[in-house]
């Protein structure tokens, strides 16, 4: 019984077994009394190879029994033939040396015994030639086997150029439908792209109409506020001491932003100072880092030699 991880074949391994690696990970052999051939698929070519091994081993195992039984019966056969010759003289001996009586009471058990292991010699002449023409059924239906194997063989292999020709069309072709997928991905970006600026103009011309229509509500209010202009003369008048007001203010902003300005200044130049003081700090830490690590590989390679 041959056992794997999924099924379970059942097969009498014989001498006249051959085991044929059709692959690199498959292999079969073919069992002439079942009229099958098994095949067996493997994980790993080693695991292919100790099976073969294995096979090979059970094989001679079994063409030894089968040889040291073909050497008992042709000893028992020609023990059975030296019995036969040695009879009569025995017979003659116990009729020439003793009357009837003295002949019955000693031949008696010799030509039972005799009669027995002619018996058995006859019974296992009649095995060893029902075997024989078994064998010779077996050897038959084996090159039976091993020609519709080498044709199966040969169709398999027919077969595999077929695919691997196959295999390279499809190849070529999905080579081809990539290259023509990755130029339609790129006009479908392009068409993207060219959405985006149409959206982005069209959100453009509305926001152009909404500011000319503001430009015209203000034009209608300056064109109301025309009519009111002495009024407004004196209104700038109030306005031109309030800008005077700001430009006052103006200026001690610009004094404020001065500053500020020598505030940012200072802090750009501690900005830089903790620049590099960091990377002076990470000068360090790689190097620190590089240090861990080949404290690592250290580690690991005394580990491997524990």
């Amino acid at each position: 019984m041959i056992m794997s991880a999924l099924v379970i074949i059942n097969s009498t391994i014989t001498p006249n077994m051959t085991f044929t690696k059709t692959s690199q990970k498959f292999g079969q052999w073919a069992d002439s009394r079942a009229n099958t051939v098994f095949g067996l698929g493997f994980s790993s070519e080693q695991q292919l190879t100790k099976f073969a091994e294995k096979f090979q081993e059970v094989k001679e195992a079994a063409r030894l029994a089968r040889d040291k039984s073909q050497e008992k019966i042709e000893t028992s056969s020609n023990h059975s033939q030296e019995s036969g010759c040695e009879t009569p003289s025995s017979t003659q001996a116990s009729s020439v040396n003793g009357t009837d009586d003295e002949k019955a009471s000693h031949a008696s058990p010799a030509d039972t015994h005799l009669k027995s292991e002619n018996d058995k010699l006859k019974i296992a002449l009649t095995q060893s030639a029902a075997n024989v023409k078994k064998w010779e059924i077996e050897l038959q239906t084996l090159r039976e086997s091993n020609a519709r194997l080498s044709t199966a063989l040969q169709e398999s292999a027919a077969s595999v150029e077929q695919w691997k020709r196959q295999f390279s069309i499809c190849r070529d072709e999905n080579d081809r439908l990539r290259s023509k997928i990755e130029q339609l991905e790129e006009q479908c970006s392009e068409i993207n792209r060219e959405k985006e600026k149409n959206t982005q103009l069209k959100s453009r011309i509305e926001e152009l109409e909404s500011e000319l229509r503001e430009k015209e509500t203000e034009l209608k209010d300056l064109r109301k506020q025309s009519e009111i202009i002495p009024q407004l003369m004196s209104e700038c008048e109030y306005v031109s001491e309030k800008l005077e007001a700001a430009e006052r203010d103006n200026q001690n902003l610009e004094d404020k932003v001065r500053s500020l300005k020598t505030d940012i200044e200072e802090s750009k130049y501690r900005q830089r100072h903790l620049k590099g003081e960091l990377k002076s700090f990470l000068e360090v830490l790689d190097g620190k880092i590089d240090d861990l690590h080949d404290f690592r590989r250290g580690l690991s390679k005394l580990g491997t030699d524990n």
